[in-house]
């Protein structure tokens, strides 16, 4: 997303050798449960990490080709859903982006991801909200409901455009 804002924002971007280190891992878990990270699934991850924030899926289809050119977008709609379906990525369904999970490892599935969106500049944080302290998991339990994933969203403004404006 580009930003508005004529201050500076932190840079979210990861070191080339932790993005290797996520897919990895991400690839890792995929085989230990029988699926399989494809090469399209990879780079859709790669191009999310390496982002440092929230990508529309159309942008991710013009990055796809290391040489710049585009993927058909079934490719990479494939790709988002199984991401997502793992857990590696979350849509952030008010801004139509995705982005790369900020937790990695077994954790992935446990938590709801909890996005805060700064309606200024546009940046974006994903904060750890164990399901547990939600209360949804139980009222959903009492229901008769299995949650499968959550995504919650926030809009405000970050620390940055607030002492800016």
């Amino acid at each position: 997303m580009n930003s508005p804002c004529d201050h500076d924002h932190l840079d979210k971007a990861r070191s080339a050798g932790e993005v290797e280190r996520i897919l990895d891992g991400v690839e890792a878990s995929c085989v230990s449960e029988g699926e399989r990270m494809t090469a399209p699934r990879r780079r859709v991850l790669e191009l999310l990490l390496t982002a440092g924030e929230p990508v529309k899926a159309y942008d991710l289809i013009a990055r796809f080709g290391a040489n710049g050119e585009a993927a058909k977008p079934p490719t990479v709609y494939r790709a988002l859903e199984f991401l997502e379906r793992r857990g590696a990525v979350h849509r952030i369904a008010s801004i139509s982006a995705y982005v790369a999970c900020s937790a990695h490892g077994d954790d992935v599935r446990a938590h709801a991801a909890a996005f805060l969106i700064c309606d200024c500049c546009g940046s974006t944080a994903e904060v750890a909200v164990p399901l547990s302290e939600l209360g949804l998991g139980a009222a959903a339990k009492a229901a008769g409901y299995d949650i499968q994933h959550t995504t919650i969203e926030g809009h405000g403004k970050c620390a940055h455009c607030q002492v800016s404006a």
